[in-house]
């Protein structure tokens, strides 16, 4: 009988759970919709712009690290591939059933931070999901087709490619659009790597190694901002994906760590929980993206 491996200790939410966060979250969404007490919440764009220290920048890279570490030591064997997301394991329910019905489960696994992140913001966020009559091939096909990325992440993902490819690694480039209370475009590059366990256990590491924001972007005028105007809606990213063949169809986990200027002086009880349900939402469309697409 497979079982998850249990994960470390940490805060954890639920897809199909909303708490009072989540509901706050919405309401300031839809408080924030409105133009007018968005300019009065939000400080000037100049104020708002802000670099990636050195000291956040390497607590980052520290933090991915021993995400990676714990991987590594989680892909070893296929009884401990996959993570037990901890809302199950604590209803005692059985996980395996709860995804093959259909549940995605999204976990918040960001740690409590101290003055190695000041003026930024780490987001660490886990999903799980189970797609019947997929495969391991299948999945690696899918996330390797970049050109076909536009097609299968609409709207975030407005145009991709492959730049290099040495066996098993790959270099390629995006250009993203994130559109909750603001529209941002960014160009995005990552070095991506795959690797597998046997014939039904496969993962992925991906790190980002261009973010750059895009002011007016489609225009005659669109250019890169540079560190001094770019406002920090994201200055890192790390993807991790693990994935097992079995019951019929692929089990899929995916783990996102990025990195985000932190939130004006003040206004943390106002935006702060729209802000963090951002990186929440967007892997949650991503593993959501990437079910539809097997499914096809």
């Amino acid at each position: 009988m497979h079982c998850f491996r249990n994960p470390p200790r940490r805060k954890v939410q639920s897809m199909k759970n909303t708490d009072s966060s989540d509901s706050f979250g919405r309401a300031v969404g839809k408080l924030f919709s409105t133009p007018l007490l968005l300019l009065l919440l939000l400080p000037s764009q100049r104020s708002l712009a802000a670099e990636l220290t050195p000291e956040a920048a390497a607590a980052f890279n520290a933090y991915a690290s021993g995400v990676e570490l714990r991987l590594v030591s989680q892909h070893r064997l296929p009884g401990t591939f996959l993570a037990m997301p901890a809302a199950y394991e604590e209803t005692g329910q059985s996980t395996d059933v709860r995804l093959r019905r259909g549940d995605m489960v999204i976990e918040r696994l960001t740690p409590s931070t101290g003055a190695e992140f000041a003026g930024a913001m780490l987001h660490h966020w886990r999903g799980t999901a189970f797609v019947p009559g997929a495969t391991l091939q299948k999945f690696e096909r899918l996330m390797q087709d970049f050109p076909a990325y536009p097609e299968h992440f609409r709207p975030q993902v407005l145009r991709a490619r492959l730049i290099t490819r040495q066996g098993d690694r790959l270099e390629a480039e995006m250009r993203v659009r994130q559109q909750h209370v603001l529209t941002v475009v960014m160009d995005t590059a990552y070095d991506i790597r795959f690797g597998r366990l046997d014939a039904r256990h496969g993962y992925s590491m991906a790190h980002s190694t261009k973010i750059s924001e895009i002011n007016a972007a489609g225009t005659g005028s669109e250019h890169a901002l540079d560190g001094q105007h770019e406002h920090g809606f994201l200055w890192r990213q790390s993807t991790y994906w693990s994935y097992e063949e079995r019951d019929g169809g692929l089990y899929m986990q995916v783990e996102a760590v990025s990195l985000t200027r932190d939130l004006p002086r003040g206004l943390g009880w106002a935006v702060g929980p729209f802000v963090e349900s951002v990186p929440r939402e967007s892997l949650e469309f991503t593993l959501s993206s990437v079910s539809r697409a097997l499914r096809k």
